[in-house]
């Protein structure tokens, strides 16, 4: 089996260890079928800081469609990130944004491919 630290090193230690324990019973050619697809899918914490900063001088929300939550991003679209203090939280937060978002592709990514995707 691969390690996902060889076909992923951009992954932070705890997102790490999460898909690491996803893939432990994969074979090497699934594991690549999974990094190909989860790739595509995961987000960026600087993904999501940056546009979380965009919410500050142009468009509030833009960070919550990014990751799929779409009744936040309205309710942060129509109400400036709420009056900009729910802007301000999602600053202090965004890697637990990215962190939360890319655990549920994961799983998500895992379960495509027909496997059981409650594994940790």
């Amino acid at each position: 089996m691969a390690s996902i630290l060889n076909i992923m090193p951009d992954l932070d230690a705890d997102e790490m260890a999460f898909v690491q324990n996803l893939v432990k019973d994969m074979s090497d050619a699934e594991v690549q079928q999974f990094a190909s697809i989860y790739r595509s899918r995961r987000r960026e914490p600087m993904l999501i800081l940056g546009t979380t900063l965009l919410g500050f001088f142009m468009v509030a929300g833009v960070q919550r469609f990014l990751v799929g939550q779409i009744g936040m991003g309205v309710l942060y679209l129509l109400t400036g990130g709420l009056c900009a203090i729910g802007t301000i939280v999602d600053l202090i937060n965004f890697r637990r944004i990215a962190f939360e978002n890319n655990i549920k592709e994961a799983q998500l990514v895992v379960a495509m491919m027909g496997g059981n995707y409650n594994r940790f």
